[in-house]
Order: structure tokens, then C-alpha cells, then sequence
């Protein structure tokens, strides 16, 4: 485990935490004032590899080879000149830190980006994270690597080993794909609607991308189900119907292996190392397609409504016949901003026919495919 302190006087920012993968949904706006909960599991730390927050320049400003060495391929709104690695961490998690108010922007619910750090190391005043809580925006802190050090926390535990793919099979908790949200100020229990849960637009939508990548310009099928019920309506939309289609499957812990005529692989990525999952056998040379191991885990192996098991009061063995959630009123979107940020990132973007349908997202957007 590791503390994180300020790099100007060296006071302790942070509790003792464990580094994880960086969620898919890390950058992800959602709706319009919406009350998104913690990015972070409390305890834990990821990283950003990319140069990410202020100063930013509009993509007309970035030289077009500067943008591909930064494995940028294709336009996007504006590309970040902040330090790679920023730390993102849990609210809760932070110690010895204030707000600096005239770094504060946002507040249209909260805070946002604003225009740099907006937090301070308590002891020094040197600026040293952002503190984001704004609307539709996941709660969280991201601490300036230029300002912050990391020193194995000397008074925890030492770090749980990292879980084998059969451990994760049985201990990891599955992401539901149906969720309660609720907006910006409602009273818990009263202002709330079943939605799609935004975790698996965020994924779908980095998901989306490379299967698109990997087709060729083919159609492309997926499994029957929540695979298809994610992705299948805006792959037949975006994709021509007229050639021989790429077969996707799911592959992973415990699944039989995929058939040889298998082009794509849908696979887990590991929570704690980020790993993505190695097919074996004839999907050995199959294109992975990732998702969080959470959200393939529900996908691979989808939980019924009915038949939950109770224990406390009620007799072990004895069923409750529980409700199920209410269904979503409409149809699957994956997350727009994730498909853009995924798919500029992909050298295939530059075809010209993957590059039309970067160009008319606001058109998909518009049609409910994103």
C-alpha cells in the first residue's frame, strides 16, 4: 500500500491505498444533473497514463504529428497539456487538504475542472489536486503527479496479492446493468428512475469501439442476450449488412473455449492489474475486445430476478420471490464521450469509413444509438 504527500513539504495527503485499474467510466459526463456516486472504492488509487487536465489546447492549435505521437489519430475538441499519470483517488480518502475557492469552477452542483487545482496542501498552500463533485460528473479527487509523492505507507497492511482469474470468478462482485439514479438534490427514496447503469454505457462505449475497429467495415454479430441487447442494435446501424459478418464472442474464467470461426473476443479486463484476459486455444489469435471484469462478469453470467436466497429470519434453503427492477424505457446507448475518447485512440480510425461515422456522432446521438 502507498501515501501520497506533498512534494513541497512533505505532509501526508492521503490514507494508505492500493493501486487498481483505471475505471472506464474515469472521464465519462452523464446526463444532465445527475447525482453520480464515488468513482473510487475507498482504499484504492489508479493512475491516468495520458496527459490529462488543464492547460488545454483546441485541436487546431496541436500539430497533427505531435497528436499521433501522443497516439491521437483522429479531431477531437481539444487535447490536454497537463502532466501524464494524475493519481485519482476517493474523497473520503484525503487528509490535510482545503478547497482554494478561487479555483473552485463549476458549482452549477458542485465542483468541476475549473480552471487548475483546486485544492491545497493544508501545511504549505501549494496546490496539489482537483476535487470534482460537479453534476453528472463521478465524485472524485485526482492529485497533480507534479505535486505529490508516493511512499509505501509504512503504518498498513501490506497489499492483498493480486487475485488469480478463478478467484476474481468467485469474489469479485458483477456490475448490474440496471440501476436506480437519481438527480442532483433529491431526497434518497423519493426522486429516483431505473436506468441503464452509467458503468456499463461507459464500457459498452469503449467496447463499441473496438469492435467496430476489428470489423473491417463487416457486420458484425454478438451472443444472444445482454451482448446483444449492448451492442447488436448500433453495430447493425453504423455497419454495411450486405458482406459475410465477424463472429464476437465471450470469452474468459470459466466460459468454453470460443469456436475456431471466432474473429473477436469479448473479455474481461483484471480490476487490480488492468490485465486483459489471453484467449487459448483457437481464439489465441482473435482481436480482445475489453470490459471491465465487473460488467463482463454480469454479461457472461447473468443473475435471474427471481429465487434470491435470504437468510437472518427465513429458514435457510427458503426462497424470496423478490420483484424485479423495473426495465429501462428505453433502449441501450453506449456512452458517446468513451466511444470518441476510445476510438481516436485506434490507428484504424483513420479509414475513411470509420472516420465518417467519428464525424456524424452527433447524428448517432441524435438517432439513440449513443
Amino acid at each position: 500500500m502507498f501515501v501520497f504527500v506533498c512534494a513541497g513539504c512533505g505532509a501526508r495527503l492521503t490514507n494508505p491505498l492500493s493501486q487498481v485499474e483505471l475505471p472506464a467510466h474515469a472521464h465519462q459526463k452523464y446526463g444532465n444533473g445527475i447525482q453520480l456516486p464515488v468513482l473510487m472504492e475507498s482504499g484504492t488509487f489508479a493512475v491516468e497514463p495520458e496527459r490529462w487536465g488543464h492547460p488545454w489546447r483546441r485541436w487546431e492549435e496541436v500539430d497533427p504529428e505531435e497528436a499521433a505521437a501522443r497516439g491521437i489519430h483522429a479531431p477531437v475538441h481539444a487535447v490536454s497539456d497537463g502532466p501524464p499519470g494524475t493519481i485519482v483517488t476517493a474523497p473520503g480518502d484525503t487528509r490535510g487538504t482545503v478547497l482554494v475557492p478561487e479555483k473552485a469552477g463549476g458549482y452549477c452542483c458542485g465542483l468541476d475542472w475549473g480552471e487548475g487545482p483546486n485544492m491545497a496542501c493544508e501545511a504549505c498552500g501549494l496546490p496539489v489536486a482537483n476535487r470534482i463533485d460537479d453534476c453528472s460528473l463521478w465524485q472524485a479527487v485526482w492529485l497533480d503527479p507534479d505535486a505529490v509523492h508516493r511512499l509505501p505507507a509504512a503504518d498498513a497492511a501490506a497489499d492483498a496479492a493480486v487475485l488469480s482469474w478463478t478467484e476474481l470468478l468467485e469474489e469479485e462482485t458483477a456490475t448490474p446493468p440496471i440501476v436506480p439514479i437519481t438527480g442532483w438534490g433529491s431526497l434518497p427514496g423519493l426522486d429516483h428512475w431505473w436506468s441503464w447503469n452509467p458503468q456499463w454505457e461507459a464500457a459498452a462505449g469503449r467496447a463499441l469501439a473496438h469492435l467496430l475497429a476489428a470489423s473491417d467495415g463487416r457486420p458484425v454479430t454478438v451472443p444472444h442476450g445482454l451482448a446483444a441487447d449492448v451492442f447488436q442494435r448500433a453495430l447493425d446501424a453504423l455497419l454495411p449488412g450486405v458482406q459475410p459478418a465477424r463472429r464476437a464472442a465471450l470469452d474468459g474464467p470459466g466460459l468454453p473455449a470460443p469456436d475456431t470461426d471466432t474473429d473477436m473476443v469479448i473479455v474481461p479486463t483484471h480490476p487490480q492489474t488492468g490485465e486483459l484476459w489471453s484467449p487459448a486455444g483457437p481464439a489465441a489469435s482473435a482481436y480482445p475486445v475489453p470490459l471491465p471484469f465487473g460488467v463482463w462478469k454480469w454479461m457472461a453470467y447473468p443473475r435471474p430476478h427471481l429465487r434470491l436466497p435470504v437468510s437472518g429470519t427465513m429458514p435457510g434453503g427458503v426462497l424470496r420471490d423478490d420483484p424485479p427492477a423495473p426495465r429501462p424505457h428505453r433502449l441501450f446507448r453506449a456512452d458517446p464521450g468513451t466511444f470518441q475518447h476510445t476510438l481516436v485512440r485506434l490507428r484504424a480510425v483513420r479509414s475513411p469509413w470509420l472516420r465518417e461515422i467519428l464525424e456524424n456522432l452527433t447524428h448517432h446521438m441524435r438517432a439513440g444509438l449513443f
